[in-house]
């Protein structure tokens, strides 16, 4: 892949049964095997979700705000691999050995603490843990005026690096472009917290991130984020489709305009651009994302998609696998990426095993485990995969399907129509 800054190793993903983590997790059958490819190891790093009083709901959304920034800022750090929140925030509410933890989620440190906000004053108590051998390398107690929660994520970013020094020893902290009104910042992390849900509540963000962006117009990530609202709708709902494309595009482009650096923003305009016939330019525009943020576990789950597109089967599997290592626990389109990349690599087992996963989801799912199902030769179960599916999208036809789809050569194209005819599925 060229010119992007790769997590350090490539794991594959494996299927088995294991009773190890979080009780919600450990049910679902999945555990991760890594298969290094020789690469010298890399600091990982994990922000476990921060404790507030008396579960305190708008405590809870302030608290979940500052600790996805937190993030988001260390993503950018050079060296260090940095676990998405919806794996790490997974664990809240579960007392559980840090040492058990390091190894479901491979991090060595961890990020843990509280924040307590109360009228004009918010305080945060924060540390940081080496969990190969429970030490705590930096710890801090912060009493500030609430206006001052900005200058204070920038404070606490730059003393987590220089804690890590032994491990990062030329790692600096990373530039950022802040919300300035606080107003404003409590809208978008309502919302950007309603957008990771689920496709419903990612229309129901929009409002509060448009009320945002009317406080503070120059507020990069609400313009990014409010961009990936419009981009789901156009994607999934199939409701005013141009329309969403449209306000989607506009938004990516403004938050790339305001700042240059945000990796959200050039995600999502990439996506666009890709599906709206402007290819290269697309892959370009995601590549710079990546290159900003090389964490996205996001990114590489949808630069798998667009890898496919490109011919690049086997490129595209290694994005998504990628994802899951940024990413333990994912949401369900993660299984999506991985067993659409494994089908176009011709890896149909595997993309069975993948897509067979209970957290598998969104709409291409079953559609591409019946094509695998069908490759295999098992007709009789690709058929009732599909009949599934089309329950659900019963006006679907493979080759209108395919004539949608952005692929650079006709031959991967009819690969998966093949498959979907193979299955049974209407041509």
């Amino acid at each position: 892949m060229k010119n992007i800054a790769r997590p350090i190793r490539v794991y594959r993903v494996c299927w088995e049964a294991t009773l190890a983590g979080p009780d919600s997790l450990a049910q679902e059958n999945r555990v991760l095997r890594e298969t290094p490819l020789g690469l010298p190891q890399m600091a990982s790093i994990a922000v476990l979700p921060f404790a507030t009083p008396n579960s305190d709901g708008e405590q809870e959304y302030f608290a979940e705000g500052l600790a996805e920034d937190l993030i988001t800022d260390l993503s950018k750090v050079r060296g260090l691999l940095v676990i998405a929140g919806h794996s790490s925030f997974a664990y809240r509410d579960r007392s559980i050995d840090l040492r058990v933890i390091a190894r479901q989620l491979g991090a060595r440190y961890f990020i843990e603490g509280s924040v307590r906000r109360v009228q004009t004053r918010t305080r945060i108590n924060a540390q940081l843990i080496d969990a190969s051998n429970g030490s705590c390398l930096w710890a801090e107690r912060f009493d500030r005026d609430l206006a001052d929660i900005f200058t204070l994520q920038d404070e606490v970013v730059g003393k987590i690096v220089i804690a890590l020094a032994d491990a990062l020893p030329s790692a600096r902290p990373p530039p950022s472009r802040r919300a300035t009104n606080l107003q404003a910042y409590d809208l978008f992390v309502r919302g950007r917290a309603l957008a990771t849900q689920s496709l419903r509540e990612t229309r129901a963000a929009r409002p509060l991130l448009v009320r945002a962006i009317e406080i503070d117009p120059d507020f990069a990530g609400a313009h990014a984020w409010l961009a990936m609202s419009h981009h789901f709708d156009a994607l999934y709902y199939g409701e005013s489709v141009d329309e969403h494309r449209a306000a989607a595009r506009a938004a990516a482009e403004k938050a790339v305009e305001i700042d240059p650096g945000n990796a959200d923003a050039h995600i999502v305009l990439g996506y666009l651009r890709a599906y709206e016939g402007e290819f290269e330019a697309g892959v370009a525009e995601f590549e710079q994302g990546l290159r900003l943020n090389p964490n996205h576990s996001e990114g590489w789950a949808l630069l798998a998609d667009l890898r496919v597109f490109e011919g690049r089967a086997i490129d595209a599997v290694e994005c998504a696998e990628n994802s899951f290592r940024l990413n333990p626990y994912p949401p369900g389109d993660y299984y999506s990426f991985l067993g659409w990349a494994q089908y176009a690599a011709r890896r149909y087992q595997d993309s069975v095993e993948t897509l067979r996963q209970p957290q598998a989801g969104g709409p291409g799912a079953k559609r591409n485990l019946a094509a695998a199902l069908a490759q295999l030769g098992q007709t009789a179960e690709a058929h009732k995969v599909g009949r599934n599916f089309l329950s659900e999208f019963p006006s679907f036809s493979a080759r209108k399907w395919g004539n949608t789809q952005p692929f650079r050569d006709d031959a991967d194209r009819q690969h998966f129509i093949e498959g979907y005819i193979k299955a049974g599925l209407p041509k």
